[in-house]
């Protein structure tokens, strides 16, 4: 079994900032990519930055140049650094990994159970 768990949510203020972590574990093999989603009441579930394994990285034209995705590969951790929040970006967050239990298993997507951000103006 793998289970990935968020942390760092909370109430932040317009312009201020907030720390998204998500630690995957299990029975992991090796993880793929990783990256972390966005669902706003009454909105479908939307990309907000992923990482590669070699740490490429892709964002939302929406949080370009605000939020920074990271990870430690050593600790199964990703990182998600959210400065100058605006009140659009509360959202329940969500951590996703591609991984790989075995070497003869294909890759699986998981997903964490969400973490509440809530940005005041």
């Amino acid at each position: 079994q793998v289970q990935l768990v968020e942390s760092g949510g909370g109430l932040a203020q317009a312009g201020g900032s907030l720390r998204l972590s998500c630690v995957a574990s299990g029975s992991i093999f090796s993880i793929n990519t990783m990256g972390w989603y966005r669902q706003a009441p009454g909105k479908d579930r939307g990309l907000v930055a992923f990482i590669s394994s070699g740490g490429g990285t892709n964002y939302a034209d929406s949080v370009k140049g605000r939020f920074t995705i990271s990870r430690d590969n050593a600790k199964n951790t990703v990182y998600l650094q959210m400065n100058s929040l605006k009140s659009e970006d509360t959202a329940v967050y969500y951590c996703n990994a591609e991984i790989r239990t075995s070497l003869y298993k294909l890759l699986q997507e998981y997903w964490g159970q969400g973490t509440q951000v809530t940005v005041s103006s």
